[in-house]
């Protein structure tokens, strides 16, 4: 017996209040939280649901908006791949739910992520007994691999990562990830980095087959719309995407303390909170530091105010708008210790970055963009802020960043492809059954 396991299938069981209690905390703010709460354990309404597909489900988990977004490429190539599967889609987060919903065509099903307890794992697989299960980026969860080795459902770690903290974190406790790791099926990995990595936990690591997210097409709409923007407004705008706790105080640092107040004023400013609980946060926020601040959720189709210090992007689904809309960008997720935000959507979209120095959650990328000039790198906010507005109004140099922003977007795709079909060569669909 792995006693690692055991211990930590223990805690698991015993973790299940506070988790209940911090979904319906969370659903106060997102309403989505406190849907289909039995699901997380493993119950499901009605009793039969999903077993019309036992054998065709090819399970895919994306636990949050971002990797939600990176299958929906893998999905459309699975489906190329695999004629005959049916999608059974699992998220952990309300905005991963949401936006997984677009993904389903009739015959797919989707459900929360089971909790990591042994009873909610085993009564998920006999629930629906999928063909094999994907696993996006990150998502190696303990009970979760050991149930499915026992059922004998093949699980995949595809678009992985694993960066050095969470290896050093995984080797701190060898007994319990390490059989987790090698239980896998097959690993597709981001970089070689990486691959390194996860193969010094035993991850079975098949190839280094890129990011998928490079495979993302922006929707052509948003990105006129966001032209539009762009032209209209009198002066160059500057993004500060996904941001994250604290990084807001430090950019109003810069202005109310006016070291950059002249700079800055001359930009036109763009924040989008990383998480939609924050948006009332950041607005106050905000208007505290006698700033003027216009919602994007206030002026619905119409070309944004120009009369204010700066706009809040309070949506979900447009940020190719948001980059389209600006000159260049800060990083959210940078400029405190958190590791980064995707930066490839933004590249994308001919937004080039500025980068704080915390981009370990995407480390590989990063570096790329640097060499490439498709993004640039500073040592902090005071930086950030110096920087990206002085490029913003160097129309040269930044014609040449957003030419090489799109470049590198473009150089880097096929991941998706190569991913769904080495998927393909394992799984093994049963026959669609017949009413």
């Amino acid at each position: 017996m792995n006693w690692s396991l055991a211990a930590y299938s223990v805690l698991a069981w015993a973790a299940q209040p506070l988790l209940k209690r911090k979904l319906r905390k969370r659903a106060q703010a997102e309403p989505g939280y406190a849907e289909a709460v039995p699901e997380r354990f493993g119950h499901y309404t009605p009793p039969h649901f999903g077993a019309d597909g036992k054998g065709q489900w090819v399970w895919v988990h994306a636990v949050s908006l971002g990797e939600t977004r990176a299958a929906a490429l893998l999905i459309t190539e699975l489906r190329a791949a695999l004629p005959g599967m049916r999608l059974l889609l699992t998220n952990g987060t309300a905005t991963g739910r949401a936006q997984g919903r677009k993904l389903l065509q009739p015959g797919d099903v989707q459900v929360w992520q089971p909790w990591d307890s042994r009873k909610a794992v085993r009564r998920f697989l006999k629930q629906f007994q999928p063909a094999i299960g994907v696993l996006m980026e990150t998502e190696v969860w303990p009970n979760l691999v050991a149930g499915c080795h026992q059922a004998g459902v093949p699980l995949v770690l595809a678009n992985a990562r694993l960066n050095a903290k969470s290896q050093a974190g995984a080797q701190r406790w060898p007994s319990l990830f390490l059989p987790c790791y090698a239980a896998l099926k097959a690993v597709w990995a981001q970089s070689e980095q990486d691959a390194q990595r996860l193969r010094s936990l035993g991850a079975p690591v098949r190839a280094v087959l890129g990011n998928l997210k490079f495979d993302v097409q922006p929707d052509a709409g948003l990105l006129a719309q966001g032209t539009a923007w762009r032209a209209a407004s009198p002066r160059p705008v500057v993004i500060m995407a996904s941001s994250r706790e604290g990084e807001e105080e430090q950019w109003i640092a810069q202005w109310v303390g006016r070291k950059f107040h002249g700079v800055a004023g001359q930009c036109q400013w763009l924040i989008v909170p990383r998480h939609p609980q924050r948006f009332e946060e950041v607005h106050a926020l905000l208007e505290s530091a006698g700033l003027s601040v216009a919602r994007r959720s206030q002026w619905g189709s119409s070309l944004p105010p120009m009369d204010v210090d700066v706009w809040l992007g309070d949506s979900l689904g447009e940020m190719p708008l948001y980059y389209a809309a600006s000159h260049v960008g800060l990083l959210g997720g940078s400029f405190e210790p958190l590791g980064g935000q995707n930066l490839i959507e933004a590249a994308a979209c001919a937004c080039p970055m500025v980068l704080g120095p915390h981009t370990f959650n995407f480390a590989q990328a990063s570096q790329n963009a640097c060499e490439a000039g498709a993004a640039f790198r500073v040592l902090d906010m005071e930086q950030g802020v110096q920087l990206a507005a002085a490029l913003a109004r160097d129309a040269q140099g930044l014609d040449r960043a957003r030419h090489a922003a799109l470049e590198f977007a473009q150089s880097h795709r096929g991941a998706a492809k190569a991913t769904a079909q080495a998927i393909a060569a394992i799984v093994c669909l049963k026959p669609a059954r017949t009413p």
